[in-house]
């Protein structure tokens, strides 16, 4: 197949990479300097079981995603709408398109940027950018996708490249799984710059968490999304699979880029205010993160900020 990845960061990078290993015909759509490692280098990917370079194509076009049977369309949350209108004149009537974001509204709001259906994936994987055109894998590697024409065969041959994909017919609840899981920890590990591991050691974080989680419930019950019973037990034991992973959050601040706070906690606050649901925890989560990103904004790397009165 030939496949495009627009909005080549970490997890497209991996999941292109994992394709192209097996065969697929893909290109890389992503920011100038990654592309240009790309093309000097073929892709670097660096897991448990591989550590090579990966021949794939690269560019920073929309255009990239030309006769593509599928796009895997994995940009910040931040940027769906204009990405989106970015590939519509290059997309073919029968190109399917995956949206491999986090939040829970992507694929609603790429529908209405691109005019046609988008199919809405929950995406587990721990991965990062070590460097222009390296990406590191540090555990999981799996997708559950929505059901569509093109599912079952999307999940087949993604299974086939190692990338074990399952089809849902609530994608849904899945991806407000996720989504409680990024309310819970990606602000905490941003603003401790702290992987998950530690995090979960330090006193008073388990109860932060979980009265964040219990926002998000008391939101999606509301909105009639089922949530497992066991979802507590489910978001604290991420830690224990991942100890060493940083939140994308605090990768994007770390990197001095602005973060997708508003679609992860911020997301549960507009909906709480909407049908009058208090969400303190989730509003202080994404302030936190709104401050960082305040802080980097102002103070460039070459700075220090003043000296404390």
């Amino acid at each position: 197949m030939k496949i495009a990845v627009m909005g080549a960061g970490a997890v497209g990078s991996y999941i292109g990479a994992m394709l192209a290993r097996a065969g697929h015909d893909v290109t890389l759509i992503a920011r100038p300097q990654h592309v240009h490692a790309i093309r000097q280098h073929g892709l670097v990917l660096e897991s448990r079981n591989f550590h090579g370079n990966v021949p794939v194509q690269a560019t920073n076009e929309p255009s990239g995603v030309a006769g593509a049977d599928i796009v895997l369309f994995s940009v910040k949350s931040t940027d769906t709408e204009s990405a989106g209108q970015s590939i519509t004149p290059f997309l073919a009537r029968e190109t399917a398109v995956l949206c491999l974001q986090n939040g829970v509204d992507n694929a609603e709001r790429l529908q209405a940027s691109i005019g046609r259906a988008a199919i809405p994936a929950a995406v587990y994987v721990a991965v990062e950018m070590a460097g222009p055109g390296h990406v590191r894998h540090k555990g999981r590697g799996d997708l559950i996708i929505g059901a569509s024409p093109d599912s079952a065969e999307i999940a087949r041959q993604f299974s086939d490249a190692g990338i074990p994909t399952a089809v849902s017919d609530n994608v849904i609840g899945e991806l407000w799984i996720k989504l409680i899981t990024n309310c819970a920890y990606n602000a905490l590990s941003a603003v401790a710059e702290l992987p998950y591991g530690p995090l979960l050691k330090v006193e008073g974080v388990t109860g932060i968490m979980e009265s964040a989680i219990a926002e998000c419930l008391a939101v999606a019950r509301a909105l009639g999304i089922s949530i497992p019973a066991d979802i507590n037990e489910t978001v604290l034991a991420l830690a224990g699979t991942m100890p060493q992973q940083y939140s994308s959050t605090a990768q994007d601040l770390a990197r001095g880029k602005p973060t997708e706070i508003d679609y992860l906690n911020g997301y549960v606050v507009r909906k709480g205010a909407a049908l009058g649901i208090s969400t303190p925890t989730n509003r202080a989560l994404q302030v936190m993160v709104k401050l960082r990103e305040a802080h980097n904004a102002l103070y460039d790397s070459k700075q220090r900020p003043p000296p404390h009165s």
